[in-house]
């Protein structure tokens, strides 16, 4: 199996991929049923999480979106199947930010890219959806269902995706342990904290993030949700100028 990815097991039906060598240290999440399995996320796309996939499980398998930026839909080229919240389907068609922007940002902390990779030949995944997806929509396996469940905010078609019956939350970019990103033009800081406010309202056991640490206690969720109340209290809980100084980790708005 590749080096480039750490497979870490949740349960007998549930592993995080991920890419801890990159400082965006991106999850992406095999949920396997009895008939097929679907990846939450694809990853960077410095290697083919298709092919990690395919060691864990027989079953074929689509993926699924949480959100259109380049860090999840990395490895999308490699899937029949490519399921997307409708307000994000048009970036996957035609992906909004240029390639030279996006390659800075993959390339921005040398990481020990695997030997595979030719930095030079990567780009962003444009194609189109097999699957358009809608808030409460169902993504069935066959003795498993995911609910599609709409969380925009981080960007207009953010969804997450709940196993009830597991109380699973597979929370992409919406909720994680570091700095949450509702600053930029795509952003929506209200609806973000909208989006906390009705998470709240499931019956959640399990967060799994789309970034950095992936063991955080369900309790984060609320601590977000003061976060905002908070901001708002102070009249800042509005769209920002977009700037964010990476060297010093601070927001400006």
């Amino acid at each position: 199996m590749s080096e480039w990815f750490t497979i870490e097991k949740i349960d007998d039906q549930t592993y995080a991929i991920s890419e801890y060598k990159h400082w965006e240290q991106v999850h992406s999440y095999l949920v396997i049923g009895d008939e097929s399995a679907c990846l939450i996320d694809s990853g960077l796309g410095v290697e083919n999480i298709h092919e990690a996939c395919k060691q864990l499980t027989s079953l074929p398998i689509m993926t699924a979106t949480t959100h259109v930026h380049w860090d999840h839909i990395g490895s999308h080229h490699a899937f029949d199947q490519i399921a997307v919240h409708e307000k994000e389907a048009d970036w996957l068609r035609h992906f909004p930010i240029p390639l030279p922007v996006v390659k800075a940002n993959l390339l921005r902390d040398p990481c020990g890219f695997p030997k595979s990779f030719d930095p030079s030949a990567y780009t962003v995944f444009q194609g189109e959806p097999t699957r358009i997806l809608h808030d409460d929509d169902e993504i069935k396996l066959g003795g498993r269902t995911l609910r599609v469940v709409a969380t925009p905010g981080h960007s207009p078609g953010h969804v997450c995706y709940f196993d009830e019956e597991r109380g699973q939350l597979f929370s992409g970019d919406l909720i994680y342990a570091g700095c949450l990103y509702a600053f930029y033009p795509t952003t929506d800081p209200i609806a973000f904290r909208d989006s906390i406010q009705h998470v709240k309202t499931l019956h959640v056991k399990r967060l799994l993030p789309a970034h950095y640490a992936l063991d955080i206690p369900v309790s984060l969720i609320d601590e977000i949700d003061e976060g905002f109340t908070m901001i708002e209290a102070k009249g800042l809980l509005k769209q920002g100028s977009g700037q964010f100084d990476f060297e010093h980790f601070s927001i400006h708005i």
